[in-house]
Order: structure tokens, then C-alpha cells, then sequence
């Protein structure tokens, strides 16, 4: 059924609410499309790739690695749930029903928040290891990171069912038609979520990372300042400062890469769309988007044991538990990086007394 302009409806059977279909034509839709189901494609392998390479390999379970790992599963749903069903929403009349567009909305505000947190317990992990790194290996455990991961997703999903509480009791209030989906903040809420989702996460990032930054910079100088390591132990603790350094660089980038996409999203709320036109906002919104497309390339670009990750992992040899040889390729390390990995005395001892009897290599 037709209406009397000759617009056609969402819903013809609900003739007195249903939305008008878009005008938009097929051809102008088709590009948006393949680039957004491309880059959703994209998003969910190189993030799969990067939980399968965590997760496996033991020789990566470490505290900043288990943060990775967190942030790689929040980008991993973004591609796989958030690019496809915004588009949809964006684009076309939203025929999943009002609790499909409830729990949409819920999931994105859930996934968005916990990413904070992960970015934020990833500037205070780097702070530790270069502002305070004598005590880094005794506080950051493994344990106490895979705490704080939790906490920040349990948190997450009990911050934003208080955020859409008024939308769980009456679904579709803020739906001018149907097959609409909009789901709007009070305006308290609305405030109270830039502050804690936004201004504060991103203030402590920019404080935390500025910190390591300058320390960052004289430990550089020190270290160009000091005479060629004569000793084992001056030699690890020199090249264990520069590891260090390399990480805080390249998870830099990561942080920096995430502000740039994240900031804009959120003038969107800041400035409650008066701003942005509608498809402004839309670029706005796939540019946060876009950052969890552009982790995993940081980690390639950056991480090593990410592109031998890469060559090396075969789905049947990881599901049929057969993963030994990949490891082998990939983690065929030298005594001094072992040292680098292994922080505490106990380990450092046994691989010193490896060297002495003249073993080159472990593991």
C-alpha cells in the first residue's frame, strides 16, 4: 500500500504509524554497503586472529597481552554485530522489532564503554611499567589484570541497564513511527554518561600517557648516555628498558589511533547532534567504527609475534590441539629475551645457570 504522496511503508498492514520507506536509491546504497560489510569482513578476522593468537599461545599470556586480548573481543563484536546492524538502522526501515533495536542499542552502549575502560587500564598498565617498573612485575600480575578486565565489563553492563532503564519499562517511546529505531537519554543521564564514558576516561589517558611520555624520554637519554654493558645483568636490564620503551611507543599509538576515532563520536552527544547533519554523523559514528579495523593492522605493524602469529596459526591444528609446532616457529626466542619475559628471580636464576652450562637456547 501506497501513501498519498505515493511513498511506500515500512508496514502497509499498520497504514496510521508505520514509517516511510527511504528514498534513497539502490545504486547510491550499494557502495556504502560493500564498503561497510567490507570493513565489517575485515574487523572480524584480524581481531579473531589476534583472540585465537592470546589465547593459545601460552608464551603470550601476559598482563598487557590479556588487555589486548579484551580489546580485541570488543572490536571483534563491533565488526560482527555493530557495522552490519547500524547500517541497517541507518538506511533502511528496521524490520527486527522493537527488542531487537532495545538490545542493539544496549550491546553498542556496553561494547563503547567497556573499550574505555580497556583503554584506560592499558594507559595505567604502561604507566606502571615505565613510571614504577621495580614494582611492576609484583602489582600487574596476570591475575589482578584478568580482575580488572572483568570488573570493567561487569561494570559496563550494569552502568548502561541504568542508563536505558526508562526504555526497558516502555519500549519505543522516543519512536516517531514504526519501524523506527531510536532509543534518546535524559538529559541527566545524558550528562552524567559524557562525564563518565568520556571526559574523565579520556583526561586520565591524556594525564597518564604525558607521565610516561616524559619519563619515557629521559630513560632514552640515560640509556644513550650509558657505556656499552659489560655484565649480563647491566646488558638485560638496559635491553629490558628498551622493550619497554617499544611497548609504551606502540601501545601509544594504539591510544592515540583510539582518541582520534573516539572524540568526534561522542560530539555527537555533546553537542546533541545539532552539529552534524545526518550523514555527517554517520562517517562520525563508522569512524569510531573503524579503529577496532585498525588495532589488529597496529599490532602487525608493530608486534612481531603477531605477524608470525599470522603464518603460522591453522585453524585445524588449533582445534585439534596440535599447536606445538607453531609455537616452536613462533616463539624460537634467545636466553636474553626469555629474561626480558621472565621478570621474577626464581626464573632469571634457572635460565642464568642454562647459560653457564653453555645452552643457548629455551624452549
Amino acid at each position: 500500500m501506497d501513501t498519498q504522496d505515493g511513498e511506500e511503508l515500512c508496514f502497509p498492514q499498520l497504514f496510521n504509524i508505520s514509517c516511510k520507506k527511504p528514498t534513497t536509491p539502490l545504486s547510491q546504497l550499494l557502495l556504502p554497503y560493500i564498503v561497510v560489510f567490507s570493513m565489517s569482513l575485515l574487523t572480524v578476522i584480524l581481531n579473531l586472529l589476534v583472540i585465537i593468537a592470546v589465547s593459545h599461545f601460552r608464551q603470550l599470556h601476559t598482563p598487557t597481552n590479556f588487555l589486548l586480548l579484551s580489546l580485541a573481543v570488543s572490536d571483534f563484536f563491533i565488526g560482527l554485530l555493530l557495522m552490519p546492524a547500524n547500517i541497517i538502522r541507518k538506511k533502511v526501515c528496521w524490520f527486527l522489532g522493537q527488542l531487537a533495536c532495545l538490545v542493539f542499542t544496549y550491546v553498542s552502549f556496553i561494547i563503547t564503554s567497556a573499550s574505555v575502560g580497556i583503554m584506560v587500564l592499558i594507559s595505567v598498565d604502561r604507566y606502571a611499567a615505565i613510571c614504577d617498573p621495580l614494582h611492576y612485575p609484583t602489582r600487574i600480575t596476570r591475575e589482578r589484570v584478568k580482575l580488572c578486565v572483568c570488573l570493567c565489563w561487569l561494570c559496563s553492563v550494569i552502568y548502561n541497564i541504568l542508563l536505558i532503564k526508562d526504555e526497558l519499562v516502555q519500549p519505543g517511546q522516543h519512536n516517531s513511527c514504526y519501524g523506527e529505531c531510536k532509543i534518546l537519554v535524559d538529559y541527566i543521564a545524558g550528562t552524567t554518561d559524557i562525564v563518565l564514558t568520556f571526559i574523565a576516561p579520556v583526561t586520565v589517558i591524556i594525564v597518564l600517557y604525558m607521565r610516561v611520555f616524559v619519563v619515557a624520554v629521559s630513560q632514552a637519554r640515560a640509556m644513550r648516555s650509558q657505556v656499552t654493558a659489560v655484565t649480563l645483568q647491566l646488558s638485560v636490564t638496559l635491553t629490558t628498558k628498551k622493550s619497554e620503551l617499544k611497548a609504551a611507543r606502540t601501545l601509544g599509538v594504539l591510544v592515540l589511533v583510539f582518541l582520534i576515532c573516539f572524540c568526534p563520536h561522542y560530539c555527537i552527544f555533546v553537542f546533541g547532534g545539532k552539529v552534524l547533519n545526518s550523514s555527517s554523523a554517520t562517517i562520525v559514528i563508522y569512524l569510531y567504527y573503524f579503529n577496532s579495523c585498525l588495532n589488529p593492522l597496529i599490532y602487525a605493524m608493530f608486534y612481531p609475534w603477531f605477524r608470525k602469529a599470522k603464518k603460522e596459526i591453522s585453524f585445524k591444528n588449533i582445534f585439534m590441539g596440535n599447536t606445538k609446532q607453531a609455537e616452536d616457529k613462533i616463539f624460537s626466542v634467545t636466553l636474553r629475551e626469555l629474561l626480558i619475559y621472565k621478570r621474577n628471580d626464581r626464573d632469571c636464576k634457572l635460565l642464568l645457570s642454562i647459560l653457564i652450562k653453555g645452552q643457548g637456547t629455551a624452549f
